[in-house]
């Protein structure tokens, strides 16, 4: 009796000891997330400033139009970035008055005398006199505002914004406090105009895009869930990821070690969310599983923390070493959206594993409430419904179980038949002016100045060549359509101004410099002038953007290689065994391949977009591939799981059965996350938007249900060859191996 009250006491004291520790666990993770949370809303709150949205930041040094930028130079004493204020009468014709010349005079004059906040004047920031052009039919006026390019880029003393966002925001208020008067109505627009209002668009990332993916996430959650509750230990987990994400990326920014632009924050936010809440959501369905086979909430999540921390981490890292692929992009916005991307999965993937963990047992042995008002139960034989193939996904399971072959293969040729639609899709690249999807001041401004301009000499295609081919090369600029006019670079003298035996060339095209017509131009003057001199350079901006899209291509043919051979050899560790991991991608590159179809036959037929950015293609590969296959390794890790105890085929139909609501829900969930894009009215954005989502659901629907599922339930045990010694066969197999015998025995 003795030996009992002992026993019985050291029972009692290693259980004060293990919810001492338990509790003492709790408060030091919510503890160091709510200190992650409160420096790391300030990171996020301020990201923007840390912002790079110059494209010709993006090229390689090694970049043709990089090389041509440098050496341009040298032949002035200023770069500048030009501001362009566009005015015509009111009525939107006739000519200009007299009296409308004579205030737009006075408007030039006062520009550089404009006091800014904190003492500044205009004129500290613009690089030359402020003159007033009439254009050749007498209908319009330009004011062009050249603001000095090595401080256009910088903080504005005393606020967030930088100095071209400033000027051309003062430049703005300026037209319209005196030229309505007048008769006149102005638009400021140019290189800084585009880039204050493009800037301008992703100042709703902060705000809208992050408010729309969280309202989404949480009426899907409540949806799922069927709590009032659960969803915010969900959301919270989310939103103090992404907090924890900007308190890395903030100060690497800051640094100059990654290059971080407004697609590339608006992308972290919605990653973040989306997979926080994705390893939230199997976090969560392993608990409940747990809750009904164990009493107490702590044993139920330490065994369902044990069993969610494997795909988790493979999921986690299979993203994260795909988005690191992008390293070797040669565009330095492609190659820091690696890091980044990778930096908010790993915070993702942190924040379901302790935090999450951590809230939902917040409430000790009163846990379970969290779940009301649908309280999982204790509940031993709960297993036996999932023998009895209960439920929608137990039905599913049991189709594809009765007809495995005929359900992938038809899968597979519905998605080679969307896939056929792939090479229709336009990715050549577009114009600044095709980025925006609404009515924005730079656009109108662009479409009013090519009509009364030659837009193309403001932001010309420069050449820089030898002295000795100027003359040649000169007439071989002449001679390509699209070029207005091209002239070699003179002094005060009219001589032309020569640098180390180099002269430049300046030639405007008949487009303004900022669509993708200039930009072809800028191709075919390339290709022209290194017939006459192989060591010439051709930039400017039009031939910047032609190298990004250049660039945005090779890339693709490098990086999709790496991403798969990356991914493979993550699922062959993960899942040991070489079969499974090459269906698994087989099964995601057709769905990547389909859903690029189909976003052709909408990009281009219904939503008549006038085409897609280069990078769209490898954006959406590198999330569609690296993110939908999370779903095949939650649903394969579950199924190697039953494998190991019940054979493969009984295996395929408990992991469906088991993991099919979980996945789903996880696959709706990012879908709607990446859908919340749509909110940045930005072509790129969009796009990846529509291909992320529907590829997303695509594959929860498609791929991992019937096909991955199919084909697996088809191969058998085979799946986990070389190394399925453990795997016991399937029943049916062994059925069908004895059949044959003992009919030979009979007879």
């Amino acid at each position: 009796m003795l030996s009992n009250r002992t026993g019985s006491a050291r029972h009692r004291g290693k259980s004060t000891r293990s919810a001492v520790l338990r509790a003492l666990t709790l408060v030091v993770v919510l503890g160091a997330w709510l200190a992650i949370g409160a420096f790391g809303g300030i990171a996020q709150g301020n990201l923007s400033q840390v912002q790079e949205n110059d494209q010709a930041s993006f090229l390689p040094e090694s970049a043709e139009s990089t090389r041509a930028g440098e050496l341009a130079t040298e032949f002035i004493d200023n770069e500048t970035l030009p501001a362009l204020l566009v005015a015509i009468p009111d009525d939107g014709g006739g000519e200009i008055t007299e009296e409308q010349m004579a205030a737009a005079q006075e408007l030039a004059e006062a520009i550089p005398e404009r006091e800014l906040p904190g003492g500044a004047a205009l004129g500290d920031y613009v690089d030359g006199q402020v003159v007033v052009v009439p254009a050749e039919d007498g209908e319009a006026l330009l004011l062009p505002v050249p603001i000095a390019e090595d401080e256009a880029d910088e903080l504005f003393s005393g606020s967030g914004d930088r100095v071209s966002e400033v000027v051309v925001q003062e430049l703005r208020t300026m037209a319209a406090e005196t030229l309505p008067d007048e008769g006149l109505q102005a638009w400021v627009t140019g290189p800084a105009g585009f880039v204050v209002d493009l800037v301008g668009a992703f100042a709703g990332i902060d705000g809208v895009l992050l408010v729309v993916a969280l309202v989404v996430v949480f009426i899907i959650l409540v949806l799922v869930y069927r709590s009032p509750i659960l969803p915010f230990a969900v959301l919270i987990t989310s939103v103090f990821a992404l907090a924890g994400s900007a308190l890395v990326v903030k100060p690497l920014a800051e640094s100059g070690l990654l290059v971080l632009n407004g697609q590339s924050q608006g992308i972290l936010a919605i990653l973040v969310i989306g997979a926080a809440t994705d390893y939230a959501l199997l976090v969560v369905a392993r608990y409940r599983e747990e809750l009904t086979r164990n009493a107490e909430p702590a044993a139920a999540m330490r065994i369902a923390w044990k069993a969610s921390v494997p795909p988790i981490v493979a999921s986690a890292g299979t993203v994260i070493a795909g988005l690191l692929c992008l390293l070797l992009s040669d565009l330095s916005s492609n190659a820091s959206l690696g890091p980044v991307g990778a930096i908010g999965i790993a915070a993702a993937m942190l924040g379901a594993l302790t935090l999450l963990p951590a809230i939902l047992l917040i409430g000790g042995r009163r846990s379970r409430g969290i779940f009301w008002p649908k309280t999982p139960a204790f509940t031993p034989d709960a297993l036996a419904a999932v023998d009895r193939g209960a439920g929608l996904w137990g039905r599913v399971a049991a189709l594809v179980s009765r007809r495995p072959r005929v359900i992938w293969a038809g899968t597979a040729v519905v998605l080679l038949g969307l896939a056929a639609f792939l090479p229709t899709l336009q990715a050549e690249g577009t114009g600044e002016a095709d980025v925006f999807l609404e009515d924005v001041e730079s656009v109108t401004g662009e479409q009013v100045l090519a009509e009364h301009f030659d837009a193309g000499q403001v932001d010309p295609v420069l050449v820089l060549v030898e002295q000795d081919n100027a003359e040649d090369v000169l007439e071989q600029v002449r001679s390509v359509e699209g070029i207005g006019e091209a002239d070699v670079l003179t002094d005060d003298d009219g001589d032309a101004v020569v640098v180390d035996g180099l002269v430049r060339i300046e030639a405007s095209t008949t487009a303004t410099a900022e669509s993708q017509e200039a930009t072809k131009v800028a191709g075919q003057v390339r290709s022209e002038v290194q017939q006459v001199d192989e060591s010439a350079l051709v930039g400017g901006a039009a031939a910047e953007r032609l190298d990004t899209q250049e660039t945005a291509s090779q890339d693709i043919r490098t990086i999709v290689p790496l991403v798969l051979a990356v991914i493979f050899v993550m699922l062959v560790m993960l899942l040991r065994s070489i079969v499974a991991p090459l269906l698994i991608l087989a099964a995601n590159v057709l769905s990547f391949a389909a859903t690029m179809g189909l976003a052709a036959i909408f990009f281009n037929h219904v939503f008549d977009f006038p085409g897609a950015d280069a990078s769209v293609p490898l954006y959406g590969f590198i999330f569609l591939v690296a993110l939908s296959i999370d779903y095949s390794i939650f649903l394969m890790t579950r199924v190697r799981e039953e494998s190991l105890t019940h054979g493969t085929r009984a295996g395929v139909r408990r992991g469906l059965t088991m993991t099919g609501g979980v996945i789903t829900s996880a696959g709706v969930v990012l879908a709607a996350t990446f859908s919340a894009l749509v909110v940045i009215p930005l072509l790129f954005l969009v796009q990846l938007a529509f291909i992320v989502a529907v590829g997303v659901l695509i594959d929860t629907f498609i791929v991992r249900s019937l096909l991955v599922s199919g084909i697996v339930y088809d191969v058998g045990r085979a799946t986990w060859w070389p190394w399925g010694s453990r795997i016991p066969r399937d029943e049916a197999r062994e059925r069908s191996e004895r059949k044959p015998a003992l009919q030979g025995s009979s007879g």
